[in-house]
């Protein structure tokens, strides 16, 4: 962390195309696609443009319908809320607070304890083992 791109030349240079249309252009993986879906190790979710730790394994929940990892919770400060009002309907957006990387969006259907379900894009994030 400490290291983030300030221009788009350097995002383009930093990341994959695929992790630059999630992260910069607010794009998403096609569902069920992503390689999180499924994953229950443990170990720490991270922002896959600048590495800031997002999410614990202890978080994640099998979400089978929704087609992308979900979680409860988010590590306290890590993300940034904006709304979204594309597709003809409002959302929550989930963004990195140290980069502004959009990571997903959060809805109010979670389960307990929090009763949110954050819903992130498997490209945005790199998994890290305990």
């Amino acid at each position: 962390m400490g290291n983030v791109p300030q221009t788009d030349e350097e995002w383009r240079d930093r990341l994959t195309e695929e992790e630059y249309e999630i992260l910069r252009e607010q794009g998403t993986d096609p569902k069920f696609s992503g390689e999180y879906i499924g994953k229950d190790d443990d170990g720490a979710y991270r922002c896959a443009g600048c590495d800031a730790l997002l999410f614990d394994s202890e978080t994640k929940f099998d979400d089978e319908g929704s087609g992308w990892p979900s979680f409860y919770d988010a590590v306290e400060g890590a993300i940034e809320f904006r709304e979204d009002d594309s597709l003809e309907m409002t959302r929550t957006e989930t963004v990195c607070a140290e980069c502004g990387g959009h990571l997903g969006h959060v809805f109010e259907d979670g389960p307990n304890p929090t009763g949110k379900r954050y819903c992130i894009n498997s490209t945005a994030i790199d998994f890290e083992d305990e």
